[in-house]
């Protein structure tokens, strides 16, 4: 039997077979968590909390790393090239997954055909803020003082391809007004010129600026979840205010290089679903508005899909009208 396994190994390393890993010999050594957006925005928060579980539930350390840009496709496209060994995994979500892949002519992979795709995190709605100074408490008013406005109006978003800067761009073409995109690397560097008022609108999570909310440093104009939010009733949906297309969230998800050996991702996806029953991590998802639930690997694949049919055209429509 001994010799019987080593020829198998021999056959295995020389067709460049990966040998399953045995998920009770798994991990021996730390476990790296791509992060492929800046610190401080939802994926970031989502990756070192669930980060943090694993940690707990396989007694070894995993680490978020942050390699941002490019909407999502320069850490995610590092994470293609790295052997499925299962040491290093990708926080992919519906911007690196989904627009930025479609928004790009050339993105470097296939979100289904490069990528084991492992369980699913959750998503927060995307919130139209406004800074105080400007004045506005409403999504009405915001329309009107942009159709008088003589210039763009200038707003911020985590970054080129995310879902902040989809649903401003698609609202503004669906109402026929200009809006001047400006870019971040990341929410938490978009909220910082938000607070201080050097622009004074934002499309972005409701993670990253929930607090900000709170605290009156922001008004909310409208989010996209499907209906009112608990934590936050007074706030209007798009949907209710007639605009039902608006109606999603930005999710986030754990993936990991093609080939990952089938018993980690069972093994990983168990741990991840399990996080989301724990006190810790229910209280935090509930209070950033992340509405999650439990997908199988398999499952989670056939939701990317669908997000795919859903998004692409959008998000490919939006590259067509900005060329012409």
């Amino acid at each position: 039997m001994k010799r019987l396994l080593i020829t198998i190994a021999i056959v295995a390393f020389a067709l460049g077979i990966p040998l399953l890993v045995q998920a009770a010999d798994w991990p021996t050594r730390p476990v790296r968590i791509i992060v492929p957006w800046a610190a401080g925005g939802s994926a970031d928060a989502l990756g070192r909390i669930f980060g943090k579980k694993l940690s707990q539930a396989f007694h070894q350390s995993f680490v978020i790393e942050n390699q941002g840009g490019a909407g999502g496709l320069i850490g995610s496209m590092a994470v293609t090239h790295a052997d499925p060994d299962g040491y290093i995994f990708l926080v992919s979500g519906i911007g690196s997954c989904v627009i930025a892949p479609k928004m790009s002519a050339n993105p470097g992979y296939d979100p289904i055909r490069d990528f084991t795709n492992i369980a699913y995190f959750g998503g927060a709605p995307i919130v139209i803020v406004v800074h105080p100074s400007l004045g506005i408490k409403s999504l009405k008013e915001l329309l009107e003082l942009a159709k008088n406005s003589k210039e763009p109006l200038a707003y911020v978003s985590p970054g080129t391809g995310s879902l902040g800067n989809m649903i401003a761009e698609y609202f503004a073409r669906q109402q026929k007004i200009k809006l001047e995109h400006i870019p971040y690397k990341g929410g938490a560097q978009a909220v910082t010129d938000l607070i201080g008022g050097h622009v004074k609108i934002g499309s972005m999570t409701l993670t990253v600026v929930s607090a900000l909310i709170r605290a009156g440093n922001v008004i909310p104009l409208a989010v996209t979840s499907s209906t009112r939010l608990a934590e936050f009733p007074d706030l209007p949906t798009f949907r209710e205010l007639g605009y039902p297309d608006l109606a999603t969230t930005t999710w986030f998800s754990l993936s990991a290089p093609k080939g990952l050996p089938n018993n980690i991702v069972q093994a990983v996806n168990r741990e991840v679903d399990k996080a989301k029953d724990d006190p810790e991590v229910k209280k935090w998802l509930a209070t950033e508005a992340i509405q999650t639930e439990k997908m199988s690997p398999a499952e989670f694949t056939k939701f990317l899909e669908s997000e795919l049919v859903k998004w692409g055209p959008v998000a490919k429509e939006l590259i067509k009208a900005d060329s012409q």
